[in-house]
């Protein structure tokens, strides 16, 4: 899916700017070694860096125009549509007066109320007949309780669970929370563990809480941790993360909260999403939480 790219081709250092080498590489290939199959693999790495990130230079995004026009099958020669089918309504972007196609990309945008939507639509089936590359994304929104969400699983994955914490003669010890573990003032430590399988920028993180319990931290700031630096702030039913630069990999944030009011409270779900490419976004499931009397 993300195409024919070198691991180390990144860094700090002016020669080490990845979009600019990549684009260098892919005119290598066409011209030293006339390796269709890979410039075109190349290719797809280059455009797909766009989908969730930006190039950071006019220098940079020169280079990219360059690589993907010049170099190898000329993805623009042809305006074929993907083909989308809803169930058995077909999407025709291109003859719906009310869907504007944009000229050159033939990006598109759409929309249907609660009233046209029927079951059968749920069942999505995209044909792409020509060569290149082509991506898109479909939502639907809907209600309902937070208890009752299940996770979601994209590129994004995102896992929440709540821990009790208690100073013992061998030091701080958590434990797993199950629904009636907790009492009024007792600490809890929330993980959130997020992954992603390519690299992103622009990324926030909301993990909701419930009502019965308040932050040990309220003030602001930009944390490091674990080669990853954020920005942290606290709101009045959630904590949230902002994040400039999200590497591939694993993360793990931990936060601790006190349990304030008793009662049976909806803790909430965490999402998380990518601003720069909206449709790469995701949710942990939701729970309850008990909190019984001292």
């Amino acid at each position: 899916e993300m195409g024919m790219y070198w691991k180390s081709n990144a860094g700090y250092y002016w020669y080490q700017a990845p979009i600019e080498t990549q684009a260098m590489f892919i005119e290598a290939f066409a011209e030293v070694t006339n390796d269709q199959a890979s410039v075109e693999s190349m290719k797809v790495w280059l455009l797909k860096q766009k989908q969730t990130q930006d190039w950071k230079t006019t220098k940079a995004t020169t280079a990219a125009c360059y690589a993907l026009l010049i170099q190898g099958n000329d993805w623009l020669a042809n305006d074929d549509m993907v083909e989308i089918w809803l169930g058995n309504e077909k999407v025709d972007a291109k003859n719906d007066p009310n869907i504007k196609v944009e000229a050159g990309t033939g990006y598109f945008k759409t929309s249907w109320n609660a009233e046209q939507i029927k079951p059968e639509m749920g069942t999505v089936k995209v044909t792409k007949k020509d060569d290149g590359v082509s991506w898109g994304a479909m939502y639907w929104q809907y209600f309902e309780q937070l208890d009752k969400i299940t996770p979601a699983k994209t590129p994004l994955s995102l896992e929440k669970k709540l821990f009790l914490v208690k100073n013992t003669d061998k030091g701080e010890v958590i434990t797993p929370i199950v629904k009636a573990d907790l009492k009024v003032g007792d600490k809890v430590r929330v993980r959130v563990i997020l992954k992603t399988n390519r690299n992103m920028e622009y990324i926030h993180l909301k993990d909701m809480r419930a009502s019965g319990f308040e932050p040990t931290n309220v003030f602001s700031g930009y944390k490091y941790q674990d080669g990853l630096g954020y920005y942290e702030t606290t709101k009045d039913a959630s904590t949230n993360f902002f994040i400039s630069w999200l590497a591939k990999g694993t993360y793990v944030f931990e936060y601790d909260l006190r349990a304030n009011i008793e009662g049976d409270f909806s803790n909430g779900i965490s999402s998380v999403q990518c601003m720069y490419a909206p449709e790469f976004g995701s949710h942990s499931e939701g729970v309850r939480v008990l909190i019984s009397g001292k």
